[in-house]
């Protein structure tokens, strides 16, 4: 067993070519604008992983495959590592595998983005978020963790849908107007209630799940730079992934933003769990 590699405690790891999840660790923190310690995020998360069952209660997802890449280099100026995320992705979509990305900061999904973005296939983003991320900038930044979803509603023009939200600037209420962002807020969902059909029927089939940690609430998920009140509960995050991954094709995926609080570590099976259920919900979705 290594704690290098996902979920090693129960499926051997995979060559590239047999596996049709690509675990990438990427542990970029740069742009954090409260707590740190998002660059140990993904080791917490793999570490952890190994606690988990093969078994994720309804299939196991290791039975495609798990195959665990080297820890993207994160050092230098935030277009370099973007760049080396941008490879990684794309390298592991060559295999026709599905790249899953544990962060690090939330910036990292946008080189995920671009290197789907550059297979000319149409795809929408789907976010679990405390946060809805759509500043234009931020401390100076436009790769800002808190500018990356407006770097793909405005950059790249992707559709988006976010789930969660509960803390955000009047901007960004406006973006979301501009650019036809679809929004469940987490005051909405206490509401009303979880939607039936989350996603809009002309939503594109194929889409990319973005899950930052601080969408679930602060008090099962305290080990976030940004933990908020008034989240995500564990059953009603997993009910809502399931309604929108269901009858779509899952062509990527991150979970992001944990940083690791010592002798916390049932935040880090958290992350882990929520990681392996994504991937499970990916399985089954493709039959």
């Amino acid at each position: 067993m290594t704690a290098s590699a996902f979920l090693a405690s129960e499926f051997d790891p995979q060559p590239q070519d047999k596996a049709l999840f690509h675990i990438i660790p990427v542990p970029y923190e740069a742009s954090v604008s409260y707590g740190g310690g998002t660059a140990c995020g993904p080791r917490a998360i793999l570490e952890a992983s190994q606690q988990l069952e093969a078994w994720d209660g309804i299939s196991s997802p290791g039975e495609l495959g798990f195959y665990t890449a080297p820890p993207v280099d994160c050092a230098g100026d935030a277009v370099t590592v973007l760049g080396r995320i941008e490879k990684a992705v794309a390298t592991a979509l060559g295999y026709g595998a599905v790249p899953v990305l544990l962060g690090g900061e939330h910036t990292v999904t946008l080189g995920a983005l671009r290197a789907l973005a550059r297979t000319g296939e149409p795809f929408g983003v789907v976010q679990f978020d405390a946060h809805a991320d759509l500043r234009d900038e931020y401390e100076g930044s436009i790769y800002s963790h808190a500018s990356v979803m407006c770097r793909a509603v405005k950059d790249l023009g992707l559709p988006l849908a976010q789930f969660g939200c509960r803390d955000f600037c009047r901007a960004e209420v406006e973006n979301r107007a501009q650019c036809g962002v679809i929004s469940w807020d987490a005051a909405q969902l206490a509401r009303e209630g979880l939607p039936a059909l989350p996603l809009p029927e002309d939503f594109p089939r194929r889409i990319y799940v973005t899950f930052d940690v601080d969408g679930l609430d602060a008090s099962i998920m305290p080990a976030t730079g940004t933990p908020s009140p008034g989240g995500l509960g564990w059953y009603d995050a997993l009910t809502l992934l399931e309604r929108c991954i269901a009858g779509r094709t899952v062509v990527g995926c991150d979970v992001v933003e944990l940083a690791p609080i010592a002798g916390l570590h049932f935040a880090d099976f958290t992350a882990a769990r929520l990681t392996h259920a994504i991937m499970g919900m990916t399985q089954r979705a493709r039959g």
